[in-house]
């Protein structure tokens, strides 16, 4: 995972010296899905973690 967040940063900042074109949209776009499948997968474990603590 680091290793994505780490390519993804640089695509961001090639984007980013470029002009904020369609690669930079892209990467934002990309950003964001990555964003909220992390929130999703963190619910989860924290949900696993309560129910293993409960048995």
């Amino acid at each position: 995972m680091l290793y994505w967040a780490l390519v993804f940063l640089v695509v961001a900042l090639i984007a980013g010296a470029v002009g904020f074109g369609g690669i930079a949209g892209a990467s934002a776009g990309i950003a964001q899905i990555l964003f909220f499948i992390f929130i999703v997968l963190l619910c989860v474990s924290v949900v696993a973690g309560f129910m293993r603590r409960a048995n």
